[in-house]
């Protein structure tokens, strides 16, 4: 019986059969898209579409990118074990959407940019490039290995399949449409999987309210549990989740990941002109409030089944991951193809994710490593570059899921790290664009400053984590457990010399303060200090004296959508080539001219 706990069936033929029809379509996109445009096979078509995407597919790829199966897994976990507080992320993407397209987006897109890690050069100096681009391929590398580990642990443990053959087959198919089609390949199948995902998520709740009686029962279960709690105005930034946290932590979070993300600029600088990468911005934010209120929605029929058979409880599945893959089996087992149907919406999230991040790492690779090196590659060998390092950089992709399964725990404290990088990042950003006293020596103290600061928090936390009183658990229940299973037996005897303590007993004085900062906090924690030590130390060290900065190095009051409509202006078609445009490496008058002006920039600001 349904929500009684026990063994639930496997897959299914035609599981399947909808699983791997799904793989095979998305490899067929990177097919098309690479006979589509063998003819225009230059480096700024395989890295960039040509600058020719429009605003609703670039949208549904920028909320695919980073929706992985981690969040389609995850994200119905947090509302059954915590309540819908999640859902005030709803705050932090609208923020973070103007942010990015009132701000970002404009400054990248008049500097005609591949990799975001150029402006560093620009404003600051190459050394300072080189860190930036580096920190975002170490973290990306790690964070995409775990991203194909952490969702195929969770349905192998369940739907039985291969956890091996299903890592390397992720790994292989992305690495096909990335090496043969290139952005465009990754943007579309993108498309396809966003959808894939939420119809994973429609079917899953269709069902449980059929089951439960309704959506008004699912609702009226969720308000009787004390899941529908969502605003929590207490100021402890110390608290998982608040109102505060969310709302204030999490739009920094989101800019963090948005504005500098190499995955994300390299889609909105892809759009043929600048109304449609803003564009792509806002109606990627209704995509990321739709997806996480499905998710939120989800999560609560997952509690309507299980409020009194919590299938943790019981031992069913051993982690909150396997929750929504216990329940798509056990409540959908009886209709063949939909089990499949919820698989290949949480890989879907997974191949995004993955091809989002192979292409990025490509591109920041090739411009900011090999480029500066070697000035004189044909397009013809940049393209050969780009779908070799496609093929490089999924392998290690791969590879890194092998180690995250070696990893344990430590996988919690990998996908923080990811988080960590992107705040001290974010402030060495807004240094350069929003401060012209700030040199490189303050650029580079103030990342180092924010970056070891916010590591020494995060990994405190991974090792004395926050206790219940800060991450506020919902009480559940095995009342109705028909099918208990037994409890595990412990992992010693109990003659063992170990002797087991309290963490009260172990903690040290930081652990239940520093610590325990919420992780959502990290980000502005990062920033701020970023910024501010930076400040302090480019004044001490001559910043206030620089002069001669290049203009479109900062954000202009014209930017910004508000002050459009006061002025006439033109908006700029990525088809129009203006002078001092960075080329992708084909040499020519006006990338020399842009590099030697930029060369003059850094000298100047270095003095």
């Amino acid at each position: 019986m349904v929500g009684t706990g026990g063994p639930v069936a496997t897959f299914s033929v035609w599981d399947y059969v909808v699983f791997f029809g799904t793989i095979v379509v998305a490899a067929g996109i990177g097919l098309f898209q690479a006979i589509r445009s063998r003819k225009e096979n230059s480096p700024e078509e395989y890295l960039l579409g040509g600058r020719q995407m429009t605003a609703i597919p670039v949208a549904m790829s920028l909320t695919a990118s980073f929706m992985s199966g981690v969040t389609v897994i995850g994200t119905p976990a947090e509302a059954y074990r915590f309540g819908t507080a999640f859902w005030l992320f709803g705050f932090a993407y609208a923020i973070m959407s103007v942010i990015t397209a009132e701000i970002f987006v404009p400054l990248f897109y008049r500097l005609r940019i591949t990799s975001a890690y150029e402006y560093l050069e620009m404003r600051f100096s190459r050394p300072i490039r080189i860190i930036g681009t580096s920190m975002y391929i170490t973290q990306t590398a790690l964070y995409t290995g775990l991203v194909i580990y952490a969702p195929a642990l969770a349905l192998n443990q369940i739907t039985g399949l291969d956890l091996w053959g299903v890592l390397v087959a992720t790994g292989v198919v992305c690495i096909i449409y990335c090496t043969l089609g290139g952005l465009k390949a990754v943007i579309w199948t993108d498309v396809l999987q966003l959808v894939i995902m939420l119809v994973g998520f429609v079917a899953v709740i269709a069902r449980g309210a059929v089951l439960q009686g309704g959506l008004d029962k699912i609702w009226e279960d969720a308000h009787n549990g004390g899941r529908l709690e969502t605003f929590d105005f207490d100021p402890d930034p110390l608290k998982r989740h608040t109102f505060w946290s969310i709302v204030i932590g999490g739009s920094i979070m989101w800019v963090s990941i948005y504005s500098i993300n190499q995955s994300q600029v390299q889609r909105y600088i892809s759009c043929k002109t600048l109304g449609h990468a803003k564009m792509s911005l806002y109606v990627n934010m209704v995509g990321l409030c739709v997806t996480v209120s499905l998710a939120m929605v989800t999560g609560l029929t997952m509690y309507s089944v299980y409020k009194n058979c919590d299938p943790i409880s019981n031992n069913d599945v051993d982690t909150a991951d396997q929750l929504l893959p216990y329940l798509v089996m056990d409540i959908l087992a009886d209709y063949p193809g939909i089990p499949g149907l919820f698989v290949a919406a949480a890989y879907s999230g997974t191949l995004s994710t993955v091809s989002s991040s192979i292409n990025a790492l490509v591109a920041v690779t090739v411009e900011d490593f090999i480029f500066p090196v070697f000035k004189n590659l044909t397009a013809r060998q940049v393209t050969w570059m780009n779908m070799g390092l496609s093929v490089f950089f999924g392998a290690v992709c791969i590879g890194m899921a092998g180690v995250a399964s070696m990893m344990g725990s430590v996988l919690q404290a990998a996908l923080s790290i990811f988080g960590m990088i992107s705040g001290p990042l974010l402030g060495l950003y807004l240094l350069g664009i929003c401060f012209r006293t700030t040199n490189s020596i303050g650029g580079f103290v103030g990342l180092m400053t924010g970056l070891v600061l916010t590591l020494w928090v995060g990994i405190g936390a991974q090792l004395y984590p926050p206790t219940a009183d800060k991450t506020n658990p919902l009480p559940l229940s095995t009342a109705n457990c028909t099918n208990k299973l037994p409890q595990p037996s412990p992992t010693f005897p109990s003659t063992s010399p170990i002797t087991l303590t309290t963490l009260a007993d172990v903690r040290p004085p930081l652990a239940d303060g520093w610590y325990s900062l919420s992780y959502l906090y990290l980000s502005v924690l990062a920033t701020l200090v970023t910024v501010v030590s930076g400040l302090l130390v480019s004044m001490i060290t001559g910043g206030c004296k620089q002069d001669k900065l290049n203009s479109n190095l900062f954000i202009r009051r014209s930017d910004f959508l508000c002050f459009n409509f006061c002025t006439e202006s033109k908006e700029v078609d990525m088809t129009e080539k203006p002078a001092g445009d960075v080329d992708l490496g084909v040499n020519n008058s006006a990338y020399k001219d842009f590099e030697v002006e930029m060369k003059n920039v850094v000298h100047t600001t270095m003095l």
